[in-house]
């Protein structure tokens, strides 16, 4: 099997990482061999697949040493998983995508992905900061597919509509292609709709439906993935089914962003529709015209 290498972005503090790490945890219960690559500047991404432990990053350890082998920045976590942090340049200096764009091309200067056999590596990228370093694995084709984490909160869906007009922007010189997007949080009777909604206006789809849970907060506060804490869990077999989904993913498309004015109109109905609700003065034809 060919490395399918997948990026997942997202806005910061939606859950992306959370996701992320389990669903490398539960691609690694399935039997693949997974890399997980934090692409954040925090360098935390893999904390809960080494039971809360940081681990030295790429940028780190090139700053220590002229020349660094790859497997000196490779950690070991759940399951087996690999687990690498880019990381980035000291506070207040350089661009903080830098980290990525050192780290990716070391590993494939080294083939380290063809030594290690890996049938998936996956990249966990900010997704609400616009600096080319953060876009590279959709701009140099490095990810064959890239999906989003998003709530229904509009900051979210205006992060994720940004990085469909990145997705767009590249499309047509080799860059990687939308597989969907992963729609978390979603207690609020509203929320499903309003991402059915969002993913409908741009052409895309939603791969998995996550729900908020305080078995995460539980796993995590022990440093823990759900996968590996709470493996019985109704949390957990939504990761188990999302990375069921995505490893059976093989067509991804170019999405259809909204410009902003059309996403400030978008919302701006939907502020009225559950405002009305709220009320108590909903009006059937307004929910069927958003």
């Amino acid at each position: 099997m060919k490395t399918k290498q997948i990026a997942i972005y997202g806005k910061g503090g939606i859950g992306k990482s959370t996701t992320t790490s389990n669903l490398s945890a539960a691609l690694s219960k399935y039997g693949y061999k997974v890399m997980q690559f934090g692409c954040d500047p925090k360098s935390d991404s893999t904390n809960t697949l080494r039971d809360g432990k940081y681990i030295p990053t790429v940028l780190d350890t090139l700053r220590e040493k002229n020349a660094v082998n790859a497997h000196d920045v490779i950690f070991d976590g759940f399951n087996g998983v690999y687990c690498v942090e880019a990381g980035g340049p000291a506070p207040g200096v350089g661009c903080a995508g830098r980290g990525i764009i050192t780290a990716v091309e070391l590993f494939k200067q080294q083939r380290i992905f063809e030594e290690l056999e890996l049938d998936y590596v996956i990249y966990d990228v900010l997704g609400d900061v616009v600096c080319g370093g953060f876009a590279v694995p959709i701009r140099e084709g490095i990810a064959e597919h890239v999906f989003t984490v998003s709530s229904a909160d509009f900051m979210a869906i205006y992060a994720a509509n940004n990085l469909f007009k990145g997705i767009k922007k590249y499309s047509n010189s080799g860059g990687a292609l939308l597989g969907g997007v992963i729609a978390n949080s979603m207690n609020a009777p509203y929320a499903k709709e309003i991402i059915d909604d969002f993913v409908g206006k741009t052409h895309t789809q939603v791969v998995e439906y996550i729900p908020r849970s305080v078995t995460v907060t539980q796993c995590e506060l022990q440093g823990k993935t759900t996968i590996e804490a709470a493996p019985d869990s109704a949390q957990a077999k939504v990761y188990m089914s999302l990375a069921k989904k995505i490893a059976e993913h093989t067509e991804s498309k170019t999405p259809s962003p909204l410009e902003v004015q059309e996403l400030r109109d978008w919302a701006s109905k939907w502020g009225d529709y559950l405002l009305s609700l709220e009320t108590g003065t909903v009006r059937e034809e307004l929910s069927t015209n958003i």
